[in-house]
């Protein structure tokens, strides 16, 4: 049989059934289009997620208090013999390697500017804050390199709370009232917007040491570490670690690399990506099943077809390969249109839901399309097989 005569015969039965066969190419198209629309929105996700845990850079150390072998638990909830104090912080700013130390202390008070007053958090950090973290005054200044234990009682605003204390007005200059203390404001921070359910921009920053006075803390909550770009977190890790047992006597804290929960959160997200596409196909498993009936449908009524065909001397794996030939092109054909509705409603959802990120993974995309390809090559097995084996004067004379 020649290729032009075997092309012709597997296109034109899925022609010439054309509701039958789109029927059959729709349940497909329907499994493609839904793994390719759920593996947009989470890998969708997956990106956002990413780019806002990496807002504040990615060469960062962080140390808490207290020894965990988990991510999760916060030193402000560790109750150790030897907190991390602002010594701590000073030593480990002069280590290779490290280019800025942030020492954090944090509380919930009350901010005041005559008659408005609003609750908010009060981070106690150093003038390294904006370097490590990546936040820039877009008013005024950020806190001044005073000593840490006679640091001026300045205060930086976030962006929410200049516009819910001052209105319009212009802040600087201005003094306002923290718990039963007396700040100025030197500054309004750039708008953050929210990092894993905190809002960056209401609160406000003032000296470390001040934030401890204020609520009577006697350690750090978190010292943050930016180090030189180039260098493996593992060696600056290591180097914390080393410094901070000479100094403590036993490893009583908590180092976490950026690396570290960069790499655990991908993970989540990746394990979450493929759990969505899994969902999805189920309904290419659907489609499969209805490619076997159809083509099993399609044997029975071709007997007639296929005993001619023998008696014209195709040989039995010419006939194997028609049906599947068949099964392959519905399955491929359905893919393609799942392709097209699946890309083409990530696109339309992100259109109308702007905050709900996707991203179309072509790597995904071309593995459904070959994955809908192989379940027309699979699902087509049985009933060209159940042909080719057709005796032809029987198969003949059944017509």
């Amino acid at each position: 049989m020649r290729a032009v005569d075997f092309i012709s015969l597997s296109l034109g039965s899925v022609t010439f059934h054309r509701t039958r066969s789109l029927l059959t190419a729709l349940g497909i198209a329907v499994g493609i289009a839904a793994v390719v629309l759920l593996t947009s929105i989470g890998e969708g996700i997956n990106k956002y997620v990413l780019a806002e845990f990496t807002q504040f850079g990615t060469n960062l150390v962080a140390i808490n208090p207290g020894k965990s072998q988990t991510f999760g638990i916060s030193g402000a909830l560790v109750n150790n013999v030897r907190p991390l104090s602002l010594e701590d912080a000073e030593s480990l700013s002069r280590l290779p390697h490290i280019e800025a130390v942030v020492p954090l202390a944090q509380g919930n008070a009350a901010v005041e500017f005559e008659k408005r007053s609003r609750r908010t958090y009060i981070y106690g950090v150093s003038h390294a804050m904006p370097l490590v973290w990546k936040m820039e005054p877009a008013l005024g200044r950020f806190l001044p390199d005073d000593d840490p234990r006679y640091a001026r009682a300045f205060v930086v605003l976030g962006s929410k709370i200049r516009d819910e204390l001052f209105r319009q007005e212009n802040p600087l200059g201005k003094r306002i009232r923290i718990g039963s203390e007396s700040f100025r404001v030197i500054g309004v921070m750039e708008s953050k917007g929210q990092l894993l359910g905190f809002d960056l921009d209401d609160a406000v920053y003032i000296p470390t040491y001040k934030a401890m006075a204020l609520f009577d803390q006697e350690g750090l909550m978190e010292i943050d570490i930016l180090y030189r770009a180039g260098v493996d977190s593992s060696v600056v890790a290591e180097v914390i670690r080393k410094q901070l047992v000479q100094r403590h006597g036993e490893e009583d804290f908590t180092i976490t690399t950026q690396d570290q929960m960069l790499d655990t959160l991908g993970s989540v997200l990746d394990i979450l990506t493929l759990a969505v596409g899994a969902l999805g196909a189920i309904s290419l498993l659907v489609g499969g099943v209805g490619i076997l009936t159809i083509m099993t449908i399609s044997v029975n009524e071709r007997t007639g077809e296929v005993g001619l065909l023998r008696a014209l001397g195709a040989h039995r794996q010419q006939i194997l390969w028609l049906f599947i030939g068949e099964a392959v092109v519905l399955a491929s054909l359905g893919g393609l249109a799942g392709l097209l509705l699946g890309a083409g409603g990530a696109w339309l959802l992100q259109l109308a839901v702007p905050a709900l990120p996707t991203h179309t993974p072509w790597g995904y995309v071309l593995a459904a399309e070959g994955v809908a390809a192989s379940i027309g090559l699979m699902a087509g097995v049985m009933p060209a097989w159940r042909a080719s084996r057709l005796d032809p004067i029987e198969a003949l004379r059944a017509e």
